[in-house]
Parts: structure tokens; sequence; C-alpha cells
């Protein structure tokens, strides 16, 4: 799922803020500079390579570095690598790290680590990255600095690819000596570097001055706690318990009457909805078509998200370079269209029944669409699924139980890697398991386009319109991330694939 968790109860944000409260500015315990204290999501895992859902690219970001990163529209730029180069076909990709590059424990993250650091993720045993570096068929290295990836094909995707978990290097020497304490103790290059961390309760990280953009981390401490329902975030900021963190859409104006900022950041997130066409009566093309007209996008922005975030009827933003905007009238809200597609398939008003499964985070949508499905006919019931992925993965993911799903992708690095997710045939967002040839074709088309070519746009675009036209799944819209903050603490980055704090500063409260 692509939204934060919610784990802590309100006790435990009054007892941090009766903490915070004794402190200002870079508060208790910190021994230097500004402590930062954010609500959000811990990841399901700190190892990249066993971290199960997109949204723990938020926060793995903060101990590890990657190959590459995503700049402010979500463009390969250099990372630990200050350059790569392309052989003549497409077949092998030799990245340039920086000098002098070290891991938190201290040892040298050159070329062999981050060999050995990928080969890790293409053959550990339980490793969730299989997937995604399955396109590597060789690594080789020249001297501390270069180290060149060779491909099964032609992927010019590489670089995007490797700009998150998927190019995220950890400590050969931590894995090697214990890879089962990784994913609570881990060892990398990023911003910042472990202190303490409680299980489901907190993580303390403190400034790495060994990372490669060091002089632009303007925070000493992190201090990171899962969130709260959005009523108590604002509580937990207006009181310093915390200084940032995320709420929906429709608590900004209580936010901003609470004296807070509100930081509205476009990113790669975007709603939808998991419809499995082998479950009946979805195995009626009819009948999932009417579906997708049925459903009132915007009133769903409207009234669930104040109006935050754009209709869109494909799985990625306007602006992005894998947007088609040839698709923004596909499905469009006709419920007349939608009760004749009905009728069509031998349904009268009433007579088709359908379950609609919604994490409880999400559950005043699952009420509204409930109702737009019930003026054209449609008896829905919600099913609520709880908290937790591993939950929500048997229900949908895994056990492929849900007929229509209320989910939610958070986006990748890579367009093809989103796009396989969604629509592929092992994607974990494609209930249904059904990808067509031709989408297939157009996304080797894709793969096989250097990112700097004139036609990649052109190529990714009509990779999307294939897979939104084959997919009984639908996308409803866009959901920017909202975030809180109090006045101490600078605007955040707009980073489209991730929270970044490159630059934020963090004042003094008195």
């Amino acid at each position: 799922m692509s939204r934060p968790r919610t784990l802590l109860r309100l006790a435990a944000v009054v007892a941090a803020a009766a903490v915070a409260l004794t402190a200002c500015g870079g508060g208790a315990g910190s021994a230097s500079g500004a402590t930062l204290r954010w609500g959000f999501a811990l990841p399901t895992s700190w190892d990249p390579v066993t971290s199960s859902t997109g949204n723990d690219i938020n926060t793995i970001s903060l101990v590890y570095a990657s190959l590459t990163q995503l700049d402010e529209k979500a463009t390969a730029v250099p990372g630990l690598a200050e350059s790569w180069k392309y052989n003549a076909d497409g077949t092998a990709v030799t990245f340039t790290l920086r000098p002098n590059l070290t891991f938190t424990d201290g040892t040298p993250l050159n070329a062999d680590a981050v060999k050995q650091s990928l080969l890790r993720g293409k053959t550990q045993q339980n490793s969730l990255l299989k997937d995604q570096l399955a396109t590597i068929k060789d690594i080789t290295v020249a001297g501390d600095r270069d180290v060149t990836l060779v491909l099964a094909a032609p992927d010019y995707q590489v670089p995007n690819l490797l700009a998150g978990k998927t190019g995220a290097i950890v400590s050969p020497t931590a894995f090697t000596e214990d890879a089962a304490a990784i994913p609570t103790a881990p060892v990398g290059a990023g911003p910042f570097k472990f202190e303490s961390f409680v299980p489901e309760s907190k993580a303390v990280l403190v400034k790495n001055p060994g990372y490669w953009d060091a002089a632009d981390v303007k925070i000493d401490r992190l201090e990171l706690t899962p969130t709260t329902d959005a009523a108590t975030v604002i509580a937990a900021v207006q009181s310093g318990a915390l200084d940032v963190s995320y709420i929906p859409g429709n608590q900004i104006p209580q936010a901003k009457a609470a004296g807070l900022e509100v930081d509205v950041i476009d990113s790669l997130q975007v709603n939808q909805v998991d419809v499995h066409s082998g479950l009946a009566p979805l195995t009626d093309r009819r009948v999932v078509d009417a579906l997708k007209y049925a459903v009132d996008r915007q009133q769903i922005i409207d009234v669930v998200n104040a109006g935050v975030g754009d209709v869109v009827y494909q799985p990625f933003p306007k602006g992005y370079v894998a947007f088609d905007p040839s698709l923004d009238t596909a499905f469009a809200y006709d419920p007349a269209k939608a009760r004749q597609l009905l009728a069509d398939a031998g349904y009268a008003p009433g007579q088709l029944a359908l379950t609609v499964t919604v994490n409880s985070i999400s559950q005043s949508t699952a009420e509204l669409v409930q109702q737009q499905l019930q003026a054209v006919g449609v008896n829905a019931t919600i099913k609520v699924v709880p908290p937790g992925s591993s939950t929500w993965q048997q229900e949908v993911y895994l056990g492929r139980k849900a007929q229509f799903a209320l989910d939610g992708t958070v986006g990748r690095e890579s367009p093809v890697q989103n796009l396989t997710v969604v629509y592929g045939p092992e994607g974990l967002m494609n209930t249904s398991k059904v990808s067509t040839p031709e989408f297939l074709a157009a996304l080797d088309a894709v793969r096989r386009t250097p990112l700097d070519s004139p036609d990649y746009p052109r190529v990714l675009q009509a990779a999307v319109r294939t897979g939104v036209e084959m997919s009984p799944s639908f996308s409803l819209g866009t959901q920017p991330r909202v975030v809180v903050r109090n006045k101490k603490v600078s605007p955040l980055p707009h980073f489209l694939s991730q929270y970044r704090w490159e630059g934020v500063t963090v004042g003094s409260t008195t």
C-alpha cells in the first residue's frame, strides 16, 4: 500500500510531546545542531533487499545512497556514481563512482563493493530485488571506481532503476558478517547513520559526515516515529512532539488554523482500483468497463482530499515524461453509459453485487465509491483490511481474493518498473495476472530506447496507453504529499519520487 501506516496511539504522542516541550530548537539529547522529528512510517525492512513496499524508499534512503538518484522531474542524475556510459548497442553500462567513498562502518565503497551488493540482490534467497536485477547478466570491475553491468538485452532504463532501493548499496562487510542483522541494523553510505532503533516505535539517526553530499544536509539528528490519525498529528506538530508529518488534504485548513505550515508536493503516487477480471462477475469486460465509467474521480478528490490532486486515467501524474495526454478522457465519469453497459451484460438495477476491499485508512473513499456504484445499480459491500502491508498482501496481492480493491502506487524510479508492477503478468497490483503480447512488446521497446532519445517520450507513452487500454484495473487520481510542519522547519524540496531532506533547516522556536 502507498500510504504511511497508523501505528502509534495518542498516549505515545502525548508522552513524546512532554519530552519535546523540555527542549527548544535542537531538542533534548542532541549533542550538536538541529534535530528534526519526522512522523511517517517505519520501513517494512531497513534492508533494501528485503523491503517489501515502494513506500520504503522514503526511509531507506536516509541510511543508504544509491548509484544514481532522481531530480525534481524524476530524471536520473548522479548519486554514488558521478557518471555512466553505455556501450554502442545498449547491452552494457559502466558506472564511474565518486572518489574516496566510504560506508558508515568505515569500509571503502568501491567498485567491488558495488558489485557484491548488487549480486546479493540478485542471489540472496529471500531477495525481493531479483526481478528488477534480472536485466543484469554479469558485473565486472576495473580498478576502484569503474563497475560495468553486462545486460541480458539492451536496457536503457538501468540508470533510473538504480536510483532507488534496487541501486541502494549495502556494506559487504556488514552483510557478510551478519546478513540477518541488516533489516534492523543497516550499514550504508546515505545522509544519515543509525544511532538507535526500537522496532515499530522509533528510529534515531545522526548525520553521516562521510556522505558524498553531506554539505547540503543541514539536519544533525533525525528522529523517525510512526504517525497517528490526522488530528493527533496536527496536535503533535503544534506541541513540538513532531516537526514534520503527513496529513490528508482535507486536514489542510485545520493545520493552517493551528498556525502550522503546509507543503503540497507533487508526487508519483497515483490512487488506483485493482480489478481482478478472473473473479465473477468481472469476467465480463462490459461489467469492468461499466465500473470504470461509474466512478466519479473528481468527487473523490474533492470530498476525500479537499481538492488536492488531479484526476488521471493512468498510473503517472501530469508533467511526468510517461504521462500520455491522449488518455485524459479515457473512461471519464458517465453513469448513463455505465448503466447501459450493465444492461448489455444482462444485469438489471440491483442485480449485480460486488465487494470493495479497502485498507482502513481509505475507508472514507470506499464509502463514497459504494454510493457511486449504487447510483448505477451495483450493490457494493465494503470489506476493510486492517493496517499492515502483510495483511494487505495476503488478501489482495498474493491471495488475490479481492474483486475490486482500492489501492495505489507510489511509483517507481523506472517508469517501466512501475508499468510492470501495475500491468505486468507478475505485477503485484495486476491481480488478474493477465498481460497482452502487445503490452510486453511495448515495454521492450521502451527498454531499447535511450533516455535522451527524442523518441523516448513517444515510445514510453505508447506503452502506457497499451497498458491502460488492456488492463481491467484503472487509475483514479494523483496523491500529492501533503506535509505539515512547524515554522522552525524550512520548506521541503519538491521531488516527485520521494521525501528528500537536502537543504532543509531546523531553527529555534524560542
